[in-house]
């Protein structure tokens, strides 16, 4: 055998072994492409319902919102018209009321007075309680001096 030859031995041989690898490397890619498309496509198949439940459920956050604001507007009116009906009996009855409430304290202080006089010998007597005990007016005039 001659040296080209086996020089052209050998290049035959390295592209056997070239077109080899690279099959061989092509079947990998094959292999991997085919499961990616496989788990894309049961990927896609859970997405699916799982968006549809998520774009019912903000559907239904929604409207629980509308409503919640729905009653939070009912309240502010609510609570606008008791601020409104409590300015106007303040208003209407709150000037009599004080008025019918001097007079009463004016008339209890003009009868307290004619009391007053009559109470006072009573006063005399009085008892001092002490934690509990009933101290005679007599001992109360010593622990005073």
């Amino acid at each position: 055998m001659t040296g080209g030859e086996v020089a052209g031995i050998l290049v035959a041989v390295f592209w056997a072994i070239l077109v080899s690898f690279l099959a061989v490397v092509l079947v990998r890619l094959a292999q991997t492409l085919r499961a990616t498309t496989r788990l894309v496509a049961d990927v896609t198949e859970q997405a699916v319902p799982l968006l549809a439940d998520a774009s019912a459920t903000v559907r239904s956050a929604q409207t629980q919102l509308d409503r919640v604001d729905a009653i939070a507007s009912d309240v502010q009116e609510v609570t606008s018209n008791a601020s409104a009906l409590s300015t106007t009996v303040a208003s209407t009855f709150g000037g009599p009321l004080v008025k019918v409430a001097a007079f009463g304290y004016g008339v209890r202080k003009a009868l307290g007075r004619g009391r007053e006089a009559e109470d006072a010998p009573r006063a005399a007597v009085r008892r001092t309680v002490i934690v509990g005990r009933t101290v005679p007016s007599s001992r109360r005039r010593k622990q005073k001096g």
